[in-house]
């Protein structure tokens, strides 16, 4: 009998974890972006970056998706450096990227673009995003509506996207929200892996902070509200691109 060959693993590259009490109700950013993205847990490994550990070659994975932080890409951290220099190397290798928040933004800066501190400060909550022109024949967003909502919290933000990068979509407060580097690697500002718990999660730990800042919190947080095209995008990237077999149990 034929031996049959063993799939490589999906990287789920950690650059942080969620506050505490979000992360105690509803798992890291791992399970969040498993279960959204319909990922068979045993096809993912975890490598958690932000506490010193490191990723294999490239070589050795299917893919890789790297999360978000409450870290700075702009603190220039060792951990975070060693990162950049990694997705290089996957970038040379033709590796399947997806990058979440922090990870765009890594992504980004990696491959030459320039990160620094979003204008008129923080978005946050459920907020509406648009495709480019440019998205008009990239399959990963093929069919998909035009204006959607999706999940966001960030301060930091892609000033100028690297040389040759595809804006795919954007809204009024930033201009780079989605981004593709080359046939297969994709990033996004906003969060597809939180869905309507964990956003709410987020104001209720957040409320002080949030209303410190000047900014309406039980406005933003009753606004918070489902957000499929999201989703859909981070499903179909490891469905049509990365793994097809990865989220075969889920379809």
């Amino acid at each position: 009998m034929a031996e049959v060959p063993q799939m490589l693993p999906i990287l789920i590259l950690q650059t942080g974890g969620p506050p505490q009490a979000v992360g105690a109700a509803y798992g890291g950013f791992d399970r969040m972006v498993g279960e959204v993205a319909g990922l068979n847990p045993g096809r993912l490994t975890r490598v958690a970056a932000y506490k010193g550990e490191t990723p294999e070659a490239p070589s050795r994975y299917a893919a890789a998706l790297i999360t978000g932080s409450r870290a700075n890409v702009t603190d220039h951290a060792p951990w975070s450096e060693a990162c950049a220099s990694w997705v290089r190397d996957a970038m040379d290798a033709s590796l399947p990227l997806f990058g979440i928040c922090y990870g765009h933004q890594l992504m980004s800066y990696a491959l030459g673009g320039r990160v620094g501190y979003l204008e008129g400060g923080r978005e946050i909550g459920t907020q509406q995003v648009e495709l480019t022109p440019a998205a008009a024949g990239d399959a990963l967003v093929a069919g998909m509506p035009s204006i959607f909502a999706a999940h966001f919290i960030h301060e930091q933000t892609v000033a100028e996207p690297p040389a040759g990068a595809a804006v795919l979509a954007r809204n009024g407060k930033d201009s780079h929200q989605m981004l593709r580097y080359g046939p297969n690697a994709v990033s996004v500002q906003f969060h597809p892996e939180f869905t309507v718990p964990v956003m709410r999660a987020y104001f209720d730990v957040m409320r002080a902070r949030l209303a410190d800042e000047g900014l309406d919190v039980q406005a933003l947080r009753s606004g918070v509200a489902e957000t499929p095209v999201s989703h859909a995008i981070m499903r179909r990237f490891f469905e049509r691109i990365a793994a097809p077999a990865a989220s075969a149990d889920a379809r």
